[in-house]
């Protein structure tokens, strides 16, 4: 669409949009999300829980001044939560009211679009433009397998099936956005219909400037300092989980927080729920004490 390409012409100004809509991207994830957005391709991000792979969406929705239309994955989602559902509170009103008259109501009567409650997936599909909606797939690695082969007509084809009301097309196809932490390997047929793109945890020096564009407040020297911190316990090999960037930037909150304008050992202590969230991680880093932790200097990509 001319529209978009205004708005997209090429990698730098995409990057240039994104920077100015908060959110700090390298060329190759612009040149990833541009490419979606000129093919008009779902896209799969995958990448460590905490490197913004949600808010590249969310971004790019501010980016295109078009509505983000997000879809939560989680076990056992079904297809029909995630389409759409009737409303049966007004279809029941329908059938007393025509009883009422004594014309009762078929089931044809009932199941029309004025009936019909649009999910994420149909409200994509139903957006009438003029810029096509961001909808958002999160998490798709969370839902079952049979969720997944459900996705792949919407992917392929930017259609859904209601059985009540036969296939709908999109007249606005959206720009597609699936993001997966990886926790099981989806199929190869849902990944054919995408591009791929995966997300790296940045350097320390990003993750610094990522902490100041979301936590202003934040002095500088602070930022780094966090960022530092945050790729010491990264490095750390007996975490469970090791902290990304949405740790990182909570950390610097919970700083700001609390008032405190250092990060000593106590400060560190004090906020560390905020960057490690499992009680095994807690107690493996206090045990190791937090001074390597708070005395970590910047490094060459600082």
């Amino acid at each position: 669409m001319p529209d978009l390409d205004a708005l997209a012409p090429d990698v730098p100004a995409l990057r240039s949009r994104l920077d100015a809509a908060g959110y700090l991207a390298d060329d190759a994830l612009v040149t990833a999300l541009l490419l979606a957005v000129r093919m008009r391709q779902p896209i799969l991000l995958e990448g460590e829980p905490g490197v913004g792979k949600t808010e590249a969406a969310r971004a790019l929705a501010r980016v295109l001044d078009t509505p983000l239309i997000r879809l939560q994955c989680y076990e056992g989602l079904s297809s029909a939560e995630a389409l759409y559902e009737w409303n049966y509170p007004r279809q029941l009103l329908a059938i007393r009211l025509a009883e009422s008259r004594g014309k009762p109501l078929r089931d044809a009567d009932l199941f029309t679009e004025d009936y019909l409650l649009p999910r994420p997936l149909l409200a994509a599909i139903r957006h009438p433009g003029p810029r096509p909606a961001v909808l958002l797939i999160d998490e798709v690695d969370r839902a079952d397998d049979e969720f997944e082969a459900f996705l792949l007509e919407l992917l392929a084809d930017a259609a859904v099936t209601v059985p009540e009301l036969g296939t709908r097309t999109a007249l606005v196809p959206p720009v597609t956005v699936l993001t997966s932490n990886r926790t099981r390997d989806l199929h190869d047929a849902l990944k054919r219909r995408c591009l791929y793109h995966w997300i790296e945890h940045p350097d320390t020096a990003r993750v610094a400037a990522i902490i100041r564009r979301r936590v202003p407040e934040s002095a500088e020297w602070l930022a780094a300092r966090v960022a530092h911190g945050v790729a010491s316990l990264r490095a750390r090999p007996e975490l469970t989980k090791p902290p990304g960037v949405a740790e990182a930037i909570d950390w610097a909150g919970a700083l700001h927080a609390l008032g405190l304008s250092v990060l000593d050992a106590d400060a560190a202590d004090r906020t560390l729920g905020a960057v490690l969230k499992y009680a095994e991680d807690l107690r493996a880093v206090r045990r190791a004490g937090l001074a390597e932790l708070v005395d970590a200097e910047p490094g060459p990509d600082a």
